[in-house]
Order: structure tokens, then sequence, then C-alpha cells
């Protein structure tokens, strides 16, 4: 956390009650208050106000005056709390005050949500003009929390317009980076509300690696400690083993890390340290009272003496045994003895400080707390209905969460409570949830409500399976974006209109969303066409071309189009030249030996992917491959030796949705000839690199390649009709039609099929 709250002198115009800091040329922080009691401490939302100096003129004329910088100009009332600013979209004068159309960011919770639920406020809107105001507690120069000393306005402008890459990034300048997450956070989560054994758990532990189904966290609801109380005492907060369920907690610990799981337990602070706890003796005399007070200790993370001994006598302990993190869930009020300091947002801040105390990287899974909680991730969504209409808002209410910088929610993936058994729902919730940040399957206290692939017919079983290891897979990919948005402030998941901001398509099209650099996920959010038995899901592709990820499909872009889906895939998009690694599905707490690496034809590409040892802050390597599309050349530019990395390094090349027959490989001073295969699963052609040093650079160069986009679509037009639960002469009639006249366009004579149909046609020939 960057904790420099000074601001350079040269940036503070200060008049009477007005205080501006010009901390870019579109940021400004407004203060007013007529005792000129200014505030120049860290607050619970900012942490840093020391940018580079920004130059700016003053004038005043008629009781205003105006403060101007290259790209904005505001105003101020001389004697009264009034400010205007030019919009940076429409040029229109806006007055504080006024209306603004904001772009939404996120909230608290999910809680008992069906569906979409009102969003908080995020930094941008279709002004392009931003607020965020600061009525925080501060912190004082000892570091303890304080409310604030006058109720002056604190306002922080953001006048970006439609430039939300940078406005975001000077947001996290202002309000600190978003922390490195630990490599394994980003692998599937398992999560139950139920009360395990433990031997039925890691039995269940076992069954998931025999049956090739990865998971690198492994969730303990509140049933790890007693739920059985004494009378007048509350079972939903608790700090002591059930050893009725968990016999040997530490050995519970130490056989889930051989497992290669990481364990966090859920906690539910609120009702204090009951007298009935195994550390209620040694938690009273921290407290200063009797050890047989037996009296409850009040839950009071204000009080300092109550949060040490909170973490050195009721966690501490437990973390030593093997818990990896904690799992805060808050469902209380936002008042404490402090006015204005949210006891979630307390336990948020010092949870995460004390994670960091051995130097490995802090992580916790908590609720959203307002602006600034982004620097103690994982966030906690809640408990949520299980329904189609909770996944269809999902999408959309992760990615604008990036708006007000929160780019890491874990969402209970299938859903929580309620509800009705819908395999399919569950199906496209999972696939949701492996191209969403945190991958958290969970569910509530119900015999029938887990969310383990067998309980699902068998199809869906093979997809969800499928799904779980390419999550693994794809961790080099999520591992680099992790990197980048902590380095770079670029969220893993973001509205397309933050790449795209002058494309007004780019504003319609809410459940859609940028997956790092490299995809365009669009999830299916709705169930299935029944003539079909595919789910269409409305799409816009940027200009450009891009290739479907799962079939090797090119598209041009540019357009809007309606994307059919069977069961198996969702609409996820990489454009051409893009470059995607992926590894082995049980590589997660190493760095691979091997990579797998996806290239998009068509363009020129680079891709930087970052490494480290996945838990501390020791720096890290990047590795760097660069796609020369026209010159048929690909390299590898090798990390150097690290201590994290292995020494060699072998590759497989899979150039999508073409044939390559031949490749040549100069590795060194060697240089040898690969045989490529194509694989008709994966709709392209793969290229075997024998391991080298990663030292060394290589280099691959292919020649003559031939496109396979007819035979795919051929191919997934027969599969289409095949699936339709229609007549079978239509079927035939229809196919060859179109071969007749080689695909080219839709002959006029079957405009009378139904719109689905002939909408799902039109996409697969590429007519839309």
């Amino acid at each position: 956390m960057d904790q420099n709250p000074q601001p350079h002198g040269a940036h503070i115009f200060h008049r009477r009650f007005w205080r501006v800091t010009v901390l870019t040329s579109m940021l400004f922080r407004i203060e007013f208050d007529p005792a000129e009691l200014f505030e120049d401490r860290m607050s619970q939302i900012v942490t840093g106000r020391s940018f580079a100096k920004t130059p700016y003129t003053v004038s005043a004329q008629d009781g205003r005056i105006q403060i101007s910088t290259a790209d904005a100009a505001i105003w101020l009332n001389e004697t009264r709390f009034r400010f205007s600013a030019k919009s940076p979209c429409t040029g229109a004068i806006w007055n504080y005050g006024d209306p603004l159309h904001n772009l939404g960011g996120t909230a608290r919770t999910l809680d008992m949500a069906d569906g979409a639920i009102q969003l908080e406020d995020g930094i941008f809107s279709e002004e392009g003009i931003g607020l965020l105001e600061d009525k925080s507690c501060v912190f004082t120069a000892s570091g303890v929390l304080c409310s604030r000393c006058s109720d002056a306005a604190d306002v922080y402008l953001f006048l970006y317009g439609k430039n939300y890459s940078r406005g975001l990034q000077d947001f996290y300048r202002l309000c600190g980076a978003t922390p490195l997450l630990p490599r394994y956070a980003l692998g599937n989560w398992w999560s139950r509300f139920w009360p395990y054994t433990q031997q039925e758990y890691l039995t269940l532990m076992d069954r998931f690696e025999s049956e090739r189904l990865p998971f690198s966290v492994a969730v303990l609801d509140m049933d790890w400690h007693l739920t059985s109380v004494p009378d007048g005492y509350n079972s939903w907060t608790g700090y002591t083993w059930n050893r009725k369920l968990l016999p040997r907690p530490a050995e519970l610990l130490t056989q889930l890390h051989a497992r290669g799981k990481h364990v966090t337990l859920n906690l539910h602070p609120a009702a204090g340290v009951q007298p009935f706890e195994q550390r209620y003796a040694q938690m009273a005399q921290a407290m200063g009272l009797a050890p047989d007070a037996q009296r409850t200790i009040p839950f009071d993370f204000t009080d300092i003496c109550f949060r040490n001994a909170y973490f050195s006598v009721l966690l501490h302990p437990m973390e030593q045994e093997g818990v990896d993190f904690w799992w805060i869930d808050w469902q209380q009020e936002a008042e404490s003895r402090i006015p204005g300091l949210d006891p979630l947002w307390l336990l948020n801040h010092y949870h995460f400080i004390e994670a960091a105390r051995h130097g490995k990287r802090p992580l916790i899974l908590s609720r959203y707390a307002g602006p600034g909680s982004h620097r103690y991730p994982v966030g906690f969504s809640g408990d949520t209905v299980v329904s189609w209409e909770s996944l269809r808002f999902q999408p959309y209410f992760t990615s604008t969460a990036s708006n007000i910088g929160y780019g890491w929610w874990s969402h209970d993936i299938g859903g929580h409570m309620d509800g009705i058994r819908d395999d399919e729902l569950i199906c496209r919730w999972m696939q949701f949830g492996v191209f969403s940040p945190i991958n958290r399957l969970h569910s509530t206290c119900n015999r029938f409500a887990g969310k383990e692939p067998w309980r699902f017919r068998h199809d869906i079983r093979e997809i969800m399976g499928g799904f779980l290891r390419l999550r693994h897979q794809m961790i080099p990919y999520l591992y680099t974006m992790n990197h980048r948005c902590h380095t770079e402030g670029i969220p893993l998941i973001r509205p397309m209109y933050h790449g795209f901001p002058k494309e007004e398509a780019a504003y319609c099209c809410p459940n859609q969303y940028e997956f790092g650099s490299q995809m365009i996920v669009a999830p299916a959010v709705s169930p299935c066409c029944p003539k079909l038995e595919m789910a269409g899901t409305d799409v816009w592709l940027p200009p450009g071309t891009y290739y479907d990820f799962f079939t090797g499909v090119r598209y041009v872009g540019g357009r809007r189009l309606r994307a059919f889906r069977p069961l198996s895939s969702i609409p996820v998009f990489v454009r051409a030249g893009g470059i995607i690694p992926t590894a082995k599905f049980h590589c997660i707490d190493e760095n691979p030996k091997q990579l797998f690496l996806r290239i998009y034809p068509g363009a020129d590409g680079c891709f930087t992917m970052y490494e480290d040892d996945g838990i501390s802050s020791a720096p890290g390597a990047k590795t760097q491959f660069l796609l020369f599309w026209k010159q048929g050349h690909f390299v590898i530019r090798a990390p150097g030796r690290h201590p994290f990395l292995p020494r060699k390094r072998a590759f497989t090349l899979c150039f999508c949705g073409i044939v390559v027959k031949e490749a040549t490989v100069r590795c060194g001073l060697s240089e040898y000839k690969v045989r490529c295969i194509y694989d008709n699963t994966l709709k392209g052609s793969l290229a075997e690199i024998a391991e080298s040093e990663t030292d060394q650079d290589v280099h691959v160069f292919i020649q003559d390649y031939l496109s396979v986009q007819a035979e795919i679509r051929r191919e997934n037009l027969f599969c289409l009709l095949q699936r339709a639960q229609i007549e079978t002469n239509l079927k035939e009639s229809v196919f060859n039609a179109l071969e007749a006249i080689g695909y080219r366009f839709f002959p006029q004579k079957l405009n009378s099929l139904p719109t689905s149909l002939h909408e799902a046609i039109e996409e697969v020939l590429g007519l839309y």
C-alpha cells in the first residue's frame, strides 16, 4: 500500500475556505471548510496523494475562481460550497449536485439476491465525470483510526471522459494498488456448508483426485467449530475445533496440504468470544478479565486490546496448525464505537495486515466494505438464490466492479440456496465461474444442494470436469493477468467499454467482458432453445478478426451477432495474433516444465508471461512470446535462470484454425524440423518443441499452411442440424441447399426457417 498521503506543495491551491489539490490534469481533490481544518492524513479510502507535478492556472472573475489544466477546468464559488466542471464528453457545464448517469460500481453483498440489485456508484459516468466523496476515518501518526476533525467537504473529482484505463490507473495510485494474489487462489475452490467428518472430507478430496477434478483451495464452512453450544449462546460464532467431526484437526490440515490444498476456515466473529470456547481463559486474561468470568467478551475491533488478543490467542494457534487464510463472514451492521467506522472494513484491513506478517502474500475472503476495498482481496459476494436471474446478473456485476477498482469478486458458483434443481443452470454457472476472477463452488446446508459433478447427469458431469481442468490449465495466463492487475492497474475482468471507449456498441453488451488481454467472454446465461439444444447469446465483436477459443471458427469483428453454443461451450473469442499460455491442469503450486501455447493466426502478436514463486514478494521472471505472422516466425524469449523456474522447459505450439505440415526449430546452435499433427478436437496444428534451457531463446518457423475454416464451418453446420429437434427431411434439404452454393450466402427459400435456427446457421456460416 502506498502510504504517502501528502501531495507536493506545488499541487495545492488554497484560498479562504477552499483547498484544491491538482493531482493530475484530470483529477482534482476539492475541500471546503469554513474552519479551514483541512485533512492531510491517510484515510480508509485514500492512501497516496503524491502524484507528479501537474501545471495549472488560476484566474478569478465575478466571484468565481477558475482552475485549469491542459485537459480540464473547474470553477469554484468564492464564498459558498459550490463548484462546477466541464463535461469531457459533452462540453456542457456540470454543477456539483446535478445528477450524473453513473456507469455503476459494485455493492456490499449479493446476499438473498435473486437477480439484479442496485449498485453503488463507480468513478465513471456517461458525462465523463466521476465523484469519490471521502468521509471515511483517518489514521493518526501512530496508525490509529479516528473520526475526522470536521465535517469538511472532501471530494475527488475525476474528469477522465472516456479514458477509463487512465482514470482507473490514477484511482489505484490514489487509493492503493490491488495486491498480487498467491497463485493457488486462481485455481478451483471447493466449498460447501456441510458438517463433514474428517474422514468424509479427505475421502471427498481423494475422489476429486481420482476423477481428475482439480481443486487448489479447500474451504471449511462453520461446522469446523462447535455449533452445539449451551443455551443462550450464539452457535454461528466459534473458535474451537469441533472434535466430534474433526478429531485431529492438525492432522487434517497436514493431509489436505499433502493433497495440494490450501485451507481457509469460516469466521462469524460478531458474537464475540463466548465462555465455552477452548481459549476463553487466555482471551479473558488478555482483556484484563478474570479467567473464570464466564461472560461473553464482546466483539470490538476498535479496541486494540481485543484486536491483538483476537489474533494472537484465537487465530494464530490455528494458523500454526496449518490454516492458510480466513473467510470473514461478517453479515451485521456497519457501525462501531467510532462514528463512521465499519467493523467489516476493520476486519478486512487488520486480517490482511496479519496475513502478511510472515512474508507471504496475504489473502482473505470477505465482503466489500466500500471504495478502497480492492486492497483486501478476495471479495465474497454472499448467498445468492439458485436461479437463471442470479446467473444472468453476475457477469455484469463482476465486470462493472472494475469501475471502482474491485477486480477479485468470488461468487457462490452454482448459487447458494433455494431455487430448483436445474442441471443446465449449474453447468452454465460453472462455465462462467471458470471465466470469472475466482471459481469457488459453494452451496447451503441441504443434502440435495451439493455441487460435486457426479451429482448431475452424465453429459453435464463430463462438461463440468472439463471446465474445472481448463481453469487449472489456464493458470499461466491467469497469473500473468494477476500480475498485470497489480502492476498496471488493469483488472482481469472489465467491461467492454474500458478497452473500446469510442465504440457505442461497447456500452450495450452488459454481460460481455474482456477476460485479460487476449480474450473476450460472453457467458451463456439463458437456457438452451429446445429445438436447437443450444443457448443463444448476444455478442458484440470489436473491429478486427477473432477466433472462437473452443471451435477455432474465425469471425470478422466490428458487428453484433447472436452466438449459439451447445452445453459443452460458451462464446469465448481471441483476437487474431492472440497467444494464450496454458499448462497441464495439475501444475499449480510450481511453474510448469511444459507449456501449451495456443497461437491464433492472421496478425502479429505478443504476450509476456509472468512467473514467480507464487507466494512471496520475491521478484519474478518474464517470458516473451512473439508472433510475426507474415514472416511465419514465432519466438520464445527466454526468461533466464531463476530458482523458481525449471531448468529446462518444453513447449507444445497449437496453431489454431489452420493446418501446418512442418515447422523448423532453432535453439542455440541446434536446428531441427518438427512434423506438425492436426488435432481435430482442438482444431489446430500441434508442434512439439523439445525441452531447452530456460536461458535459451527458441525460434520456430512455419512456411506453408492451409486454412481449415471451410471444413470447420461445414462440420459445425452438420452438428447444428444433427442436434436440432426438427424434421429430418428439413435438415437434409437445408444442408444440401447450403452445400450447393458453397455456404457463401443464405438462400431465400430458407428464410422461412424458425428464427433461432436461421440465426444459428448464419453464425456458423459467418453470414451475420
